[in-house]
């Protein structure tokens, strides 16, 4: 770990200049040896980087979305490719930039924090081993070495030996107590952080590797954390902590504000817009109107959550707009208060073989369906001979068509007294 953190020492002057200048502020108020003081210095600069990285954050969540929806069409392109791997990573790189997506936008807000994070850690231990550092001089680091966070010393770590710890003013008890407490919630809140997006902002009816991998990152990233964080001094654990509570913050915000379509966020949200819509009559919030603008514009592709939104709509006498208002429905409220419903066009009657058969015999007469159906079978029967084909029209020997149970061919003519 100290030889990674060495490699970003290029950033350790600034990292050290921000928790000074935040130090004289907060020593001001609690003392400047206090462990108040250096703390609120580190969470400081976490807050401070933070909102630094919030374009990042938004990218992240722009391009995720986006992997959620390209991984069925990667699939079809992996399957269709695998023996060419080449043309492979050129439909890949085709289909990442036609829809403006990287991949990598998910890791940038990690990536971005990874040298603060190193800078930080190497500030830290050179303020255990009595180093002056950046723009730490004697009268700062050793101010730094007498702060104590709940009893443990700011740079004191969970390996550290009895003696070290000793000659930072404190005992192995209390900083082994600390630091576990510490570890603990900081890999509890990375876990429940995940599983915030993994339960609540990612469409479930899409099953995509995607949602795997995200999977197996839920359960690896806190127990990696967890087995590094006993080589974290308390000030980098009091950053990482602080870190965490910041993105499942910023994670809760995008959930309840800007949930991934079909997901059971987004389900939530249209049902609170929905309430607050049918009990005003109107859309008031202009981001809101932007939401049901963009719903009524999918037409027939919107998803199941987006379809409940409309008919919760349509049930309270509300139809949605093009521009995100929504108007009053004369037969939506009608049918929502129970009055008579519009007629619906019904489909004619398909006739049978016989009346399209008479119908086709005479083209002159046409026939109505009230007519056909008005006839009765006995109607039928009483039909005049004459209407009725005859025998003599049909050549002498030629086969009839034989009735159930009647043989084929000619059939002998009947006895007189069985007429």
């Amino acid at each position: 770990m100290d030889t990674i953190a060495s490699l970003f020492s290029f950033i350790t002057w600034p990292v050290s200049w921000v928790i000074v200048q935040f130090h004289k502020v907060y020593g001001a108020v609690f003392g400047p040896d206090t462990g108040w003081a250096w703390g609120l210095s580190i969470v400081s600069l976490v807050v401070l980087i933070r909102i630094c990285l919030i374009p990042l954050f938004v990218k992240q969540i722009k391009s995720t979305r986006n992997m959620q929806v390209l991984q069925p069409k990667m699939k079809a392109i992996q399957e269709r490719y695998k023996s060419d791997k080449q043309r492979q990573s050129e439909e890949m790189m085709k289909l990442y930039k036609e829809t403006g997506t990287n991949p990598l936008s998910s890791c940038l807000p990690i990536l971005a924090q990874s040298p603060f994070f190193f800078a930080l850690y190497h500030v830290l231990s050179s303020i255990a081993d009595g180093k002056k550092i950046g723009v730490i001089n004697d009268t700062l680091l050793e101010s730094a070495r007498q702060a104590h966070i709940f009893g443990a010393p700011l740079a004191a770590k969970f390996t550290d030996g009895a003696a070290k710890i000793e000659s930072l003013g404190a005992s192995a008890t209390s900083v082994k107590i600390v630091t576990a407490v510490m570890i603990v919630m900081m890999s509890a809140s990375q876990f429940y952080t995940q599983r915030q997006l993994m339960t609540k902002n990612v469409d479930l009816t899409v099953k995509t590797p995607f949602m795997q991998q995200q999977k197996m990152m839920m359960y690896i990233f806190p127990v990696m954390f967890m087995v590094m964080g006993i080589n974290f001094p308390v000030g980098v654990l009091v950053y990482w902590l602080t870190t965490n509570v910041w993105t499942m913050g910023q994670q809760m915000y995008v959930i309840n504000q800007n949930p991934t379509p079909g997901s059971k966020a987004q389900d939530s949200y249209l049902q609170r817009l929905l309430k607050s819509t049918v009990a005003s009559g109107e859309v008031k919030a202009r981001r809101k109107r932007n939401v049901v603008k963009v719903i009524v514009a999918k037409g027939p592709d919107r998803n199941d959550v987006e379809r409940k939104f409309i008919n919760g709509l349509a049930k309270a006498g509300l139809v949605a707009e093009a521009d995100g208002t929504v108007a009053k429905s004369a037969t939506a409220v009608a049918e929502a208060e129970g009055g008579v419903p519009v007629a619906k066009r019904q489909q004619p009657k398909r006739q049978t073989k016989a009346k399209r058969q008479t119908a086709t015999a005479q083209p002159g007469t046409a026939k109505t369906p009230e007519d056909s159906d008005s006839k009765t079978s006995l109607e039928k029967k009483d039909a005049p001979d004459d209407a009725k084909p005859t025998s003599a029209a049909k050549p002498a020997g030629s086969a009839r068509q034989a009735k159930s149970g009647q043989r084929k061919g000619p059939q002998r003519p009947k006895h007189p007294s069985k007429k």
